[in-house]
């Protein structure tokens, strides 16, 4: 008897099993995007101080183009860092 190969996953499999993101502030009505909030803020940058993505975060475009805005206005006014080393 042969032994059995494991047949490969395919990409399109991994993707269908992926659940839907929601953006946070659409589902949270009390939600509200302030670049005075930086625990918030932070929750939304990478580790080296990039914007998260609205691919990753689940944000709509309405609230991602929000939350950039509001996290540059805090790197701006020193709330949050450009950067982290």
């Amino acid at each position: 008897m042969k032994p059995r190969m494991k047949t490969p996953i395919k990409k399109k499999d991994v993707l269908m099993r992926q659940r839907k993101r929601f953006c946070r502030f659409c589902a949270d009505k009390q939600k509200v995007i302030d670049y005075k909030d930086a625990k918030l803020l932070e929750a939304l940058i990478k580790e080296r101080g990039k914007i998260v993505s609205s691919r990753f975060s689940g944000n709509c475009a309405r609230h991602q183009r929000r939350v950039a805005e509001a996290i540059k206005q805090a790197r701006f006014i020193s709330l949050i860092p450009y950067t982290r080393v």
